[in-house]
């Protein structure tokens, strides 16, 4: 078991499966520095697997939003470094893609309480619209080209589809690694189920 610490007070105890499960939404959002097509990531994956397997929600909530933004530093600051000239805490429009990590966590309770095929499946298509609702959404805000208008907004969501395909496909393979490859580990390791 890990202890977590925060001056003299113990906030939480995290078993072994805890921390595994954790360590799986980890690799996968390290999967996001391997070069792959734009938008073909594990957000909506790792954010469905925490909400179905975390017994806290708390963690549910923390491990994909940390593992995200970890990988947001690595990203920003020396993948795009040049780009932005100095060191980026923050991927501009970050706001709109935690939350939307969040709206699909809130997905996975609702949808994923018992984990099957096609829960899995629909939880999958739903992250992906999600994510591509909520973004696209923070993009026309924030973006002076997208007037702030009906039109503007159907402007940015029309030239978004094209990155909504990669997000779909990246959802479903994801989906269907973390939560295909713990299913079969839960069944040969006693470890890994509930206590």
């Amino acid at each position: 078991m890990l202890f977590l610490f925060y001056g003299n007070f113990k906030i939480r105890t995290m078993n072994k499966r805890t921390l595994i499960i954790g360590g799986i939404i980890l690799a996968a959002a390290l999967s996001r520095l391997i070069p792959h097509p734009l938008n073909f990531a594990p957000l909506g994956a790792m954010s469905l697997f925490g909400a179905a397997y975390l017994s806290d929600k708390r963690f549910a909530f923390l491990f994909p939003l940390v593992a995200y933004f970890l990988t947001d530093l690595f990203i920003n600051n020396v993948v795009y470094g040049a780009y932005y000239g100095s060191f980026t805490l923050f991927t501009p429009g970050f706001g709109w893609i935690y939350g939307s990590i969040a709206a699909i966590v809130l997905i996975g309770f609702f949808m994923l309480k018992k984990v099957t095929l096609p829960r899995v499946f629909g939880a999958s298509l739903l992250s992906s619209v999600t994510f591509f609702i909520i973004s696209n959404f923070g993009v026309w805000l924030s973006d002076p080209d997208y007037p702030i208008n009906a039109a503007g907004l159907i402007l940015c969501y029309e030239m978004a589809l094209p990155f909504f395909k990669n997000t779909i496909l990246g959802d479903f393979a994801y989906s269907a690694i973390l939560f295909g490859g713990f299913e079969f580990a839960l069944n040969r390791t006693p470890e890994l189920q509930k206590a």
